[in-house]
């Protein structure tokens, strides 16, 4: 089971994900933050503080977020790992694909001076 709480933030959509994101809620992960996106955001920050399990189900879901904010223009970035997701991302090379900050307020801060 997977929550997702939304702020708004100056443009930019900040989705905080509460639970395990695997393939028995993955389709209805991505329809939770399809839903929760407008054209019109300039960014999208994904918090995973309190995702407590990732499976490569869930970094697809990573993944396609990030190509809707891929145009000119637009950010996207993941923050807040805890350990373990932590190492998922890492061990499957998100790191290398996906800005990865350590809070909301330093993503934030990397679109602002971006």
């Amino acid at each position: 089971m997977i929550a997702v709480k939304w702020e708004q933030k100056d443009g930019i959509s900040i989705a905080t994900l509460d639970g395990r994101i695997d393939g028995s809620n993955a389709d209805e992960t991505q329809s939770m933050l399809e839903s929760g996106i407008d054209s019109e955001d300039r960014a999208l920050i994904l918090d995973f503080e309190k995702v407590s399990y990732i499976s490569s189900a869930g970094l697809r879901v990573g993944l396609i977020m990030a190509q809707k904010f891929s145009n000119p223009g637009k950010q996207f970035a993941i923050c807040t790992l805890s350990g373990q997701v932590s190492s998922v991302v890492k061990l499957c090379g998100f790191d290398r694909v996906i800005p990865i900050y350590e809070s909301q307020a330093a993503a934030i801060n990397a679109f602002e001076n971006s």
